[in-house]
């Protein structure tokens, strides 16, 4: 079976794939046990599979795991801990900017990606920056004002 070296939350990993092919999602979920990346859509529209790949946003559900090889990849889990939330985090806590929470980690990875893009963003790129990631929930303002938090500290 072939194997695959991965760099995941700064540690190094290697999983055991058939397919080339399969979704960086599925080996994230269920052989490294990280459940942070949610399969929403599994077409790449939804956003809460997003992930940062080499510091930028990418939907795991499309990426295939042998793309992701000597990469890094940075998933919800690999940002801040419960005791030490990642500041997005914290900002997202403080604002109340989730609802059911299902797009939470997605919102917060693409902000990310913005943020370490450009550390000032103004509430449009912001609104650019998430347009792909969808929330039901209706908590875009919440979500905006957490992202400009951060970028204002």
């Amino acid at each position: 079976m072939p194997r695959y070296a991965l760099r995941v939350n700064g540690r190094a990993s290697t999983v055991d794939c058939w397919d080339p092919g399969e979704p960086l999602l599925y080996v994230l979920r269920n052989k490294l046990g990280l459940h942070g990346a949610k399969f929403g859509c599994g077409l790449g529209q939804c956003g809460a599979c997003t992930v940062l790949i080499d510091g930028r946003a990418a939907r795991s559900c499309m990426t295939p795991v042998s793309q992701a090889v000597g990469r890094a990849i940075t998933t919800i889990e690999g940002l801040g801990t419960p005791e030490r939330p990642d500041p997005l985090e914290a900002a997202f806590i403080t604002e109340q900017a989730a609802q059911c929470g299902y797009c939470t980690s997605g919102m917060i990875m693409a902000a990310k990606s913005l943020l370490q893009q450009t550390s000032h963003p103004t509430p449009d790129q912001v609104k650019q920056a998430l347009a792909a990631n969808i929330c039901r929930c209706g908590t875009h303002t919440r979500i905006l004002n957490a992202v400009l938090r951060v970028a204002k500290a």
